[in-house]
Parts: structure tokens; sequence; C-alpha cells
């Protein structure tokens, strides 16, 4: 929601942030898999560590960092379907090593895997309906999507490092409440959009 709202906004700024990576010469693809090292490396930190804050912070370096590989393909002319592919395949494995390491941490694996399945299916009630019919990245305004939930997670953790654990239990428990009302608006946008289709083939 943030992102289709305020993009002509945020763009300049993911640009504004991707100069030194264009001036080193990184490809969009090496930007988006240098990001999923990071959050391997910050994950990796936090099963050793145990510290919500520390790895709260880390992320929000490693997922701000993930981000500038749309601003330089836009940068550097190197756009391309196979690129974004594989920026969304990367995407779901970055959010799924993120609730691994904290169900790990945690104890938390019944609430991560509601958190996980929710952010799923969001995603793929999207690329589902695309199977169907032309659908647009901008019309899909939802509430809880990829930024949101990636804002969410850091805030949660470095808010557990401050107040204490029972902050983990509580923001899992909003994040998987929060993804699949997401994903049942999806649905419902992507049935309304199927069934006017259908209507318009029957006349």
């Amino acid at each position: 929601m943030i992102d289709g709202l305020l993009k002509s906004k945020i763009d300049p700024i993911w640009e504004a942030m991707s100069t030194p990576l264009v001036r080193a010469g990184l490809t969009p693809n090496q930007v988006t898999f240098a990001g999923l090292v990071l959050i391997l490396v910050a994950s990796g930190a936090y099963l050793l560590h145990g510290l919500a804050l520390i790895y709260g912070i880390s992320l929000a370096f490693a997922f701000a960092f993930d981000a500038l590989d749309g601003a330089v393909a836009r940068r550097t002319g190197l756009s391309s379907r196979a690129g974004g592919y594989f920026d969304a395949m990367v995407d779901r494995y970055q959010e799924l090593i993120v609730l691994a390491a904290i169900a790990l941490v945690n104890d938390q694996w019944p609430l991560a895997l509601a958190c996980f399945s929710g952010s799923v299916i969001t995603s793929y009630a999207k690329a589902r309906t695309a199977l169907e019919i032309e659908v647009s990245n901008d019309d899909w305004p939802d509430f809880f999507e990829r930024l949101e939930r990636v804002i969410y997670l850091c805030a949660m953790l470095i808010g557990a490092g401050v107040l204490g654990g029972w902050v983990i239990t509580l923001g899992l428990t909003g994040f998987a409440i929060l993804s699949h009302l997401t994903a049942l608006q999806r649905m419902r946008r992507a049935t309304a959009l199927l069934r006017a289709v259908d209507d318009q083939a029957r006349k």
C-alpha cells in the first residue's frame, strides 16, 4: 500500500541511494543476490547472539539495500522480466529465512507458519489472477504488502529488544492476522475482476 500510494515520492529516494551501486557497476540481479546474502548473514548472526534489537537494526539495513535493485535496474536500463521474476522469488525466500530465524530463536513455529503462509497466499492471489487475465502491478494497493511487512518485522524486533520477548508473540500474531486479511482482500478483488471478464464474455 505504501509503495503503491507513494511510489512517485519513494522511487527518487531509492534512485539517489543507488548511486554508489550504479557507479560500482553492479547489475540489478547482483544487488538482489547481495541483499539475500545480507539477510542470511543477519539471520545467522541472530541465531548466535539472540538479540532482537541488533537483528531488527541489521534487517532494516539489509532490506533497504535489497530494495535498491529496482532503482539500479531503472538507472542502468537493465530492467527485465527475468530480473523481476528473480527479485520476486528472492523476496519470498528472504521472508522465509527471517521468519524461520525468529521462530527458531523464540520457539514460535506455529505463528511463524501462519505469518509465512499469509505472505505467500497474498503474493499468489495476484500471481494466479495474472494467469487468467492481464493485471497491473499498480492497481493492487493492498493493506499489508511486502514493504509494510518488512517495516513491521523490523519494528517488531526493535520493540522486542527494548520491551521484551512478549513483543515477538504479539507481533507475530498481528502479522499473521494482517497478512491473511490482505490475502482475502486480494482474493475479493481478483474474484470481482474475473467475474467482470466472465460477464463480458457472455454478452
